[in-house]
């Protein structure tokens, strides 16, 4: 799977990995869901930094069309409430 991260670029994802993912995805959503800035923040990162570990780069000039599209580490609480649906960031979790 192809998973972009705003502002950063994107990996390519074996789908082995999204169960350690949909965890990480299942915590954030509780905590922007709780307005838990710390949480959130503490989350997010971790979401992140496991996909940039997981996930193989792209070449910078390669545009794949993106399966998921993940917040950039700045991104604010209220910019990822609007990104979530039901399941989170990560569809399925």
């Amino acid at each position: 799977m192809i998973v972009r991260i705003m502002g950063e670029g994107q990996v390519q994802l074996d789908d082995a990995h999204f169960t350690e993912l949909n965890k990480l995805d299942d915590e954030l959503l509780r905590e922007v869901e709780g307005g838990d800035e710390q949480g959130f923040r503490r989350t997010l990162n971790a979401l992140l930094e496991a996909v940039r570990r997981l996930g193989a780069p792209l070449p910078d000039d390669s545009l794949e069309p993106s399966e998921l599209i993940l917040p950039s580490p700045g991104a604010s609480l209220a910019e990822v409430r609007e990104m979530l649906d039901d399941d989170g960031l990560i569809p399925g979790g």
